[in-house]
């Protein structure tokens, strides 16, 4: 077989296109092939059988919990809403209701946040030129190596007590409190933990936009904010969906941040789930009723936004 040639040696971008698609040929069947489908339902039936054991344990009458395992349920099938009932009724420091909206309140502001910010730092690093550029992206990338337990106390210190500097009251604090009714301190925490990976994740999709893109753009007149809102934005979506699932669900799934930040009236569904099972553990079968309301709403944003869950882990990762 002939391989057409510049005259420098080259192959022609022809060849280059062929050899690439070889490529994704090979690698596509080697991933469809039957041992890999096995494999990966094997994997999937494991993986599943601990939540299916839970919601049939959500729907058995508290006795049989306590003194027989879940798959026993198909020998003797007795089935009960009750557990729920007692979920949505339940009410200590605060409802199932109230915590719901706290999740949501929480949750939705600290997706928001973090892309927003990331989105313009990745632009940033990306197709602007400034000194000490590849530095900075290095030292935020590495940031996402430290332990989120590190920073807890000195962020309560700040938010409770400010920031002083040369006996000057620089920053006053935001007053954290379990008096207040603020979710700003858990917000602010949630994103500042969440920017490094976004960053990252992020720059990799607007790097991998082709550079005549942005040179056609920019020959056109259009500045930063118009290449931004008009280009990247939109080129960025799956890459922003991606993301946006991923902290969704870390924020809504997170119980020690929460705790710290946002305690009392403000705390979400996962701190209500610690107080389902009663002062003793007494009523522990109630969180199997508990855990599947809270993950309806995690369920609805991943089932909404998974289109573009893997082209948005996918994104950059391959140019040309």
């Amino acid at each position: 077989m002939t391989v057409a040639t510049h005259p420098e040696g080259r192959r022609s971008p022809s060849s280059a296109d062929d050899t690439r698609h070889g490529i994704m040929h090979r690698t596509k069947r080697r991933l469809t092939s039957p041992w890999a489908t096995i494999a990966a339902i094997i994997i999937a039936v494991i993986w599943t059988i601990p939540t299916f054991g839970l919601f049939v344990s959500s729907f058995r009458p508290a006795a049989d919990i306590t003194t027989s395992g879940w798959w026993t349920a198909f020998v003797q099938p007795v089935f009960t809403v009750q557990n729920y009932i007692d979920t949505l009724n339940f009410n200590d420091t605060i409802t199932v209701g109230q915590s719901f909206l706290n999740s949501l309140t929480i949750s939705i502001p600290a997706t928001i946040f973090p892309i927003v910010l990331a989105l313009l730092a990745a632009y940033a690093f990306t197709w602007m030129r400034f000194r000490g550029r590849d530095t900075l992206f290095i030292l935020v990338f590495a940031l996402q190596v430290v332990p989120l337990q590190m920073a807890l106390v000195p962020l309560l210190s700040l938010y409770t007590n400010g920031v002083s500097a040369f006996g000057q009251q620089v920053f006053t604090g935001l007053n954290l409190g379990y008096a207040t009714s603020s979710y700003a301190e858990v917000w602010i925490s949630h994103s500042i933990f969440a920017l490094p990976l976004a960053i990252f994740i992020l720059h990799n999709s607007i790097s991998a936009i082709p550079n005549d893109v942005i040179e056609a753009a920019t020959m056109d007149g259009a500045g930063h904010a118009q290449m931004f809102l008009r280009i990247v934005l939109p080129l960025s979506t799956p890459a922003i969906a991606s993301f946006a699932i991923f902290q969704f669900l870390w924020v809504w799934n997170d119980l020690l941040v929460a705790t710290i930040f946002a305690p009392g009236a403000n705390a979400p569904i996962t701190k209500l789930l610690t107080d389902l099972s009663g002062t003793y553990g007494q009523q522990w079968y109630l969180l199997s009723a508990g855990t599947f309301l809270a993950i309806i709403v995690p369920l609805i944003v991943f089932f909404l936004l998974q289109r573009f869950f893997v082209r948005g882990l996918l994104a950059g990762a391959t140019k040309g």
